[in-house]
């Protein structure tokens, strides 16, 4: 499983997100910036981008993942 495999997966499930990826090999990071966070709590940020994720959660391919949401108003202030 690549970065962009993943990439391809969040994107599928938030469509207009801007998504970036990285690992350092065992570990990988989702960041995701979307106007359709708006007004949603952490879990439920979460759980859109785990809707891409879950079958290669569930499979075992994917055991070590973090994510970080924003809209753009608070990456942009970040």
């Amino acid at each position: 499983m690549t970065t962009d495999d993943l990439k391809q997966r969040v994107e599928a499930a938030i469509p207009g997100a801007q998504i970036e990826v990285t690992t350092d090999g065992y570990y990988y990071t989702v960041i995701a910036v979307s106007e359709a966070f708006e007004g949603k709590r952490a879990v439920q940020r979460q759980q859109m981008v785990y809707a891409g994720l879950n079958d290669l959660i569930a499979d075992g391919s994917l055991h070590a993942v973090n994510i970080e949401t924003f809209t753009p108003e608070e990456k942009i202030a970040n």
